[in-house]
């Protein structure tokens, strides 16, 4: 969906943890969610607040895929860091938060995405009740097709 939200012009952030992974591979590198969780999920943390800076100097609507919440939210309940509720507090995104469900129907593992259906399933049930501790409107997004998805949040945001 945020590929055609950027084909409708708007700005979209790319997902930290690809980025990541895409960079460890080239550099060989160790922070890979599945060789050392804890790095990857620092590096997502950083790279996750210079992406929310960045993003709070431009004019307009900015859509992240992924970012702080979910890294935050990883590394919290890997490590017990309690790294939450400050970060959540100290970096806030726009009130309302557009989440998807991990549908069987588009699930798909490859080399860069290596965890299980059910595994998505937890992490996507954690990300919901991070999203709502910290006080975000979440809005379920339906399995209706991507141009859909799309117009659904530009009129939620009436765009």
């Amino acid at each position: 969906m945020l590929v055609e939200l950027r084909r409708r012009g708007y700005l979209v952030v790319e997902e930290p943890g690809l980025r990541i992974v895409n960079e460890e591979r080239r550099t060989y590198g160790t922070a890979l969610p599945w060789l050392d969780a804890t790095a990857f999920l620092r590096r997502a943390i950083d790279m996750a607040i210079a992406d929310r800076i960045e993003a709070a100097k431009l004019a307009g609507w900015v859509f992240f895929d992924r970012g702080l919440i979910d890294a935050a939210s990883g590394l919290q309940f890997l490590t017990g860091a309690p790294v939450l509720q400050q970060m959540g507090a100290t970096y806030r995104y726009h009130h309302r938060v557009f989440l998807a469900p991990p549908w069987p129907e588009i699930f798909a593992e490859d080399q860069d995405r290596r965890h299980s259906l059910e595994s998505a399933i937890v992490e996507y049930e954690r990300l919901f009740e991070a999203y709502t501790s910290l006080g975000y409107q979440i809005d379920l997004l339906p399995k209706v097709s991507v141009a859909e998805r799309a117009d659904l949040v530009q009129k939620a945001l009436e765009v």
